[in-house]
């Protein structure tokens, strides 16, 4: 499938994605929704995560992707934004750096910026789709991962193939579970090795995510039997109403339907701890947000003179009011969802 951008869609544009969700006649607003909950303006907690989107570059075009990433697309974290990063880190006590893309492997600099972080003492993940792994140029990067002890978070759709090629194209479930494969033999998963794999599923439609520890024990169940493969813990997140994924709704004809069942599912629980209020997102070109979907929406960070990462000030950005918009009520809805699974 063709990147919206490549194809000329009108949606590749962020202001029509958000047009597109403020012409849904919604029966509640978020920010309501907040102020019901005692949470409006939505504040910062504690900076936990750095997450660096260091680049839309990917090896596939998923159905539902949220970047609109792909094969075609060329915005990539440069080593001189990633000094920034850096820099940053140095300057504040947060204890996890977040890479993720399109495929953050595939950016000429991945490697460095792993090692940089990890002589920085920073618990470092790698959101992987599994497939990059099976590439030619990148075959070892499983040993560098392990070598350098980071996290995986890899994104699968489903244990069942047809789910899976449904959604990110023929052939990609047989190479996820190859890379799967080679992560377990060198201790990826087991459960005592300290090398962590996290599972990442997300619906295959304008459905909520099931109950994430019933769809843990199934996957665990059912990935041991059918591959022997094993793996730490599954997240369940829900599809946001963003680029690719907005516009298949749009098309199917779900999309009213899809965000006003999202928005009758908020969740004040899962609204408290979404990742926005622990959690800070660095564009690929340098800009903040409050997380990596604001991001595709072009929403950054309310503290102006804090937008970009050679600006950042940690005290200003603790004071700032989170961006919230329509699209936000996707992780609030049900047990919540978030980069780190379900939130309630």
């Amino acid at each position: 499938m063709p990147t919206l951008a490549s194809r000329g869609e009108p949606l590749a544009s962020a202001r029509e994605q958000l047009g597109t969700l403020h012409r849904l006649p919604l029966a509640t607003g978020f920010e309501t929704e907040l102020e019901g909950a005692k949470l409006w303006p939505l504040r910062p907690t504690r900076l936990e995560i750095l997450q660096l989107n260091v680049g839309k570059l990917c090896n596939q075009t998923c159905r539902h992707c949220h970047v609109d990433a792909g094969p075609d697309r060329r915005e990539v974290m440069s080593r001189e934004t990633m000094e920034l990063c850096l820099s940053a880190l140095e300057r504040a006590d947060i204890p996890t750096v977040d890479i993720t893309g399109g495929a953050p492997e595939l950016n000429p600099n991945f490697r460095w910026l792993v090692e940089q972080c990890r002589a920085r003492d920073r618990h470092v993940i790698d959101r992987c789709n599994l497939t990059v792994l099976e590439t030619g140029a990148h075959r070892d990067l499983p040993e560098f991962l392990a070598d350098n002890r980071v996290e995986l978070v890899c994104s699968l759709p489903h244990y069942r193939k047809l789910g899976t090629d449904r959604q990110r194209g023929s052939g990609v479930y047989d190479k996820s579970i190859s890379a799967l494969r080679r992560l377990n033999a060198l201790g990826y998963g087991d459960g005592k090795s300290g090398l962590r794999l996290v599972l990442v599923t997300n619906p295959v439609g304008a459905l909520l995510p099931q109950c994430q520890a019933s769809l843990e024990a199934e996957w665990k169940r059912e990935l041991e039997r059918q591959h022997g493969v094993q793996f730490d813990a599954l997240y369940g997140l829900t599809n946001m109403p963003i680029s690719r994924f907005l516009e298949w709704l749009r098309d199917s004809g779900n999309l009213e339907e899809y965000m006003a069942r999202l928005a009758a599912a908020f969740n004040p629980a899962a609204a408290a701890g979404v990742m926005c209020r622990n959690t800070l997102s660095v564009g690929w070109d340098g800009t903040l947000f409050d997380c990596d979907f604001n991001q595709m929406l072009e929403l950054p960070v309310a503290e102006a003179t804090s937008r970009h990462i050679r600006n950042f000030d940690p005290e200003r950005l603790r004071e700032r009011d989170i961006v919230v918009d329509r699209h936000c009520f996707g992780c609030t809805a049900g047990a919540g969802s978030s980069c780190g699974g379900s939130l309630a």
